[in-house]
Formats: C-alpha cells, sequence, structure tokens
C-alpha cells in the first residue's frame, strides 16, 4: 500500500461557482477540516492529481490554493475545543 502524508489544504476563491467546484474537490480527500481548511492525506499520485484538478478549476489570477505537507515528527498544539470527527472508524480509498 502507498504511504500518505498528512497535508493542509487551503483556498481563497472569489467567483461562486469556482468555490463549491473547490469545496467539492478538496472534500473528495478530506479526513477533516474547517470552513477552507482541509486536513489530508495522500499519495503521490493523489498529490498531483488534487494539484493538477484545482489548476484546471482556479483563475489564478484572483484564487489561490495552497498544499502543505505537515512534518509527522510534529507536536500538535490546539487551542478552543475541538469538535468530534465525523469520519467513520476505518476509510476504504479503491
Amino acid at each position: 500500500m502507498p504511504q500518505r502524508d498528512l497535508y493542509l489544504a487551503a483556498y481563497d476563491v472569489t467567483q461562486p461557482s469556482r468555490l463549491a467546484a473547490a469545496l467539492a474537490l478538496v472534500r473528495g480527500y478530506t479526513t477533516g477540516g474547517q470552513r477552507s481548511v482541509h486536513e489530508i492525506f495522500l499519495t503521490r499520485a493523489e498529490r498531483y492529481e488534487l494539484l493538477h484538478s484545482m489548476a484546471l478549476l482556479l483563475d489564478e489570477a484572483c484564487d489561490r490554493f495552497f498544499l502543505i505537507r505537515l512534518d509527522p515528527r510534529s507536536r500538535t498544539y490546539a487551542l478552543g475545543q475541538a469538535a468530534r470527527p465525523s469520519d467513520p472508524t476505518y476509510f476504504y480509498v479503491g
């Protein structure tokens, strides 16, 4: 099974129809997140596919998309009260 790395995906999209399409695209990979910032586990191939699809979707003149790989050795710090994930106990990726 390919290795998956944890990323944060964030976007700022100006047009409502592109915003909805960007949200739908990212949610196909999302394991958690809030509004326009999402936690995503991706293989190398999935990362390429997501970046390619997002590049076709967005207007580079006025929209932004960030995909940041998180270092698995880093400690996590959280502020506020977290909501329980709505994810199932397991994921099928196929």
